[in-house]
């Protein structure tokens, strides 16, 4: 039995043996019961076969009165719905019970007044509460500090910035937090604190490149590059399960010890049914290497991810949404990773082991941006030539290194909301409020999971004690593809007094293309097929496209450019405008790069896809 099994017995003997619940409703007269909360069904269930209800006949015919029960709970920070607990216990324990004397613990010891402010304000907007009102004699202190960013990269750079500056005023590290709503948020953060030398801990749970699902994936991704990685192929051999077990394993590890060859090469050497087993995954991964020439980056981690069975896993794991984002997230990872390198987001990116140094190649065989064939040539220090996909391999697992902090190291603080759930920091950031993420998508369609949503983001501004931050991104990427956000409803929730913000605030949208990006948006620009492919559309309020780097985006080039590429009507292109191609149909512009002959602009034709067009050929004309 596990413990939710042990709770269901329990209940099933008091309710149905009379003699056994009056033994111990007699020997327990005073119960306690804190964290109430975070109850389930089953468990108030269980709290009223111990303590009877007033009213209730006991076995002899007795009427109970009022009994020594005392709850204990938060019913704003019931932040676990998800694991089945019901803040409504708290209503009906207050009904049944019959409770003359609510105790409010008002009085805060943690916070300062505007962060309190802020909360008070916050959560006043769910309608089913108890409802309090929390107050501080530490004064108002310094007010919640608010920053738009241009990207997701641009906000991990100036969380990185603040923290520095935070430190050096005397904070430790260790007393300085950033919260974020969901796990695979966490590896921008932890990217930008890696490449800065600063350390950090993940608390509650594991780095990026350290979690479980993301190592399987990243094992597929080194078979495909060196098939005789043995490390690699002991990860995944038999994972999703395909019928390898240890025995078969060791038989393998015993013939490759005796040749003196790879796992990979050594199947050959072992008989029987396990043969059969061994040689069906090797034709696996020489699929996916095959079905992978010729893909960038991006296409083939997408390609692998499908196609070896790891998403279509973890869709029937019950637990199975966190992961799934966090290898959709790896995507993120890696298109981020060639853009930054330099290797352009189109660069094929399967090994260039055949290529010879002093031959000529192709940009797309060698990862670079280039016009013509380039001559190959080996790096300067270790003569190798590496590919995208050897390259990002190497760069995930640097980032997996020994960059966590030690125990007792002065560190700073990574983790979700729920993890932060009891503790408190000095100086806390949360980071991606925006529609879709916090409050996250799943919850917006009925009005319990935004009222969870509300509380998660109660419990996120009550963890600061002195100083607390609020940002967003206008763009952020998922799946592989920029996304075009609106900021988060909880920004009109909150007090004007108490916030400083420090960006110009804009109405509604964010500023510059994810407002034009919005305003296609609502034109209707011809993008149904997009909403029906699961992406989001006009009705949740972001539009989500494959944009350009975060450096592209970030500086708003081309969002309105007088002298820059025109439509066949002869009206200036900008991002964000819905546009007619003779071939692909409607579409939204989502880039405008160069100038003259050389200008090109990537459109979001929905069914379609995105497609880079050359404007000197292509010819785009621009939908009112």
């Amino acid at each position: 039995m596990d413990f939710a099994e042990l709770m269901l017995r329990t209940v099933e003997i008091m309710r149905d043996q009379p003699a056994i619940r009056e033994h111990y409703r007699r020997r327990f007269r005073h119960i306690l019961v804190d964290e109430f909360q975070d109850t389930n069904r089953l468990q108030y269930a269980w709290l009223k076969m111990f303590a009877p209800l007033p009213g209730e006949a006991s076995a002899d015919g007795a009427v109970y009165g009022a009994q020594g029960v005392f709850a204990v709970g938060d019913d704003d920070q019931s932040i676990y719905a998800f694991r089945g607990a019901q803040v409504g216990n708290m209503r009906d324990f207050e009904r049944e019970y019959r409770v003359e004397q609510v105790i409010k613990l008002e009085q805060n010891y943690r916070s300062m007044g505007h962060i309190l402010d802020a909360a008070n304000e916050l959560i006043a907007h769910n309608e089913r509460r108890l409802g309090k009102n929390l107050r501080t004699e530490a004064g108002p202190g310094e007010p919640i500090r608010v920053h738009e960013a241009t990207s997701d990269y641009a906000e991990a750079q100036w969380v990185l910035e603040e923290i520095s500056q935070v430190h050096r005023a005397g904070t430790e590290r260790r007393e300085i937090a950033i919260l974020y709503r969901s796990n695979a948020q966490s590896r921008v953060m932890e990217s930008a604190l890696f490449n800065a030398g600063l350390p950090y801990r993940v608390y509650g749970g594991l780095r990026f490149f350290e979690r479980a699902e993301v190592k399987h994936a990243l094992a597929y991704l080194r078979l495909i590059e060196n098939p005789n990685d043995d490390t690699s192929f002991l990860r995944v051999v038999n994972f999703p399960a395909r019928g390898i077990g240890a025995r078969t394993v060791e038989q393998l590890q015993d013939a490759a010890r005796a040749s003196g060859r790879s796992l990979a090469q050594s199947v050959g050497a072992v008989g029987g049914a396990a043969a059969v087993k061994l040689a069906g995954f090797v034709q696996i991964i020489e699929r996916l290497r095959e079905a992978t020439r010729g893909l960038t980056l991006r296409e083939i981690i997408e390609h692998v991810l499908h196609d070896s069975g790891l998403l279509d896993f973890y869709r029937t794991d019950k637990e199975g949404a966190d992961r799934i984002e966090n290898l959709e997230e790896l995507v993120n990872a890696a298109e981020a990773f060639v853009t930054q390198e330099g290797f352009g987001r189109d660069a094929v990116a399967l090994p260039v082991d055949e290529l010879a140094p002093g031959s000529l190649a192709t940009p797309e065989e060698v990862g670079v941006a280039a016009a013509a064939p380039v001559e190959v040539t080996p790096d300067a220090e270790t003569g190798e030539i590496m590919s995208p996909l050897a390259a990002f391999l190497t760069h995930a697992s640097l980032e997996a290194g020994d960059n966590q902090a030690e125990a007792g190291q002065d560190a700073v603080q990574l983790m979700t909301i729920h993890a932060a759930k009891g503790l408190e920091f000095d100086a806390v950031f949360i980071t991606g409020l925006e529609e879709g993420l916090f409050p996250h998508e799943n919850a917006m369609s009925d009005a319990d999971g935004l009222e969870e949503e509300r509380r998660l983001m109660y419990v996120a501004i009550t963890r600061a004690r002195k100083r607390l931050y609020l940002t967003f991104s206008q763009t952020r990427l998922l799946h592989g593809q920029t996304r075009y956000n609106v900021r988060s409803r909880w920004f009109d929730e909150l007090p004007e007094d108490a916030l400083k913000w420090l960006t110009p605030r804009t109405a509604g949208f964010g500023s510059g293309y994810a407002k034009a990006y919005q305003e296609a948006w609502s034109r209707g620009s011809g993008l149904g097929s997009m909403v029906g492919a699961g992406r989001m559309g006009p009705a949740s309020g972001a539009g989500r496209g494959s944009g350009a780097s975060a450096g592209t985006l970030g500086s708003g080039a081309g969002l309105r450019n007088s002298n820059g590429p025109t439509g066949t009507d002869g009206r200036p292109l900008r991002v964000g405008q819905g546009v007619f191609h003779t071939k692909f149909g409607e579409g939204v512009i989502v880039t405008l790069e160069g100038s003259g002959t050389d200008a090109r602009a990537q459109v979001n034709f929905g069914r379609h896809g995105m497609k880079w067009l050359a404007l000197s050929v292509a010819k785009l004309t621009p939908v009112d």
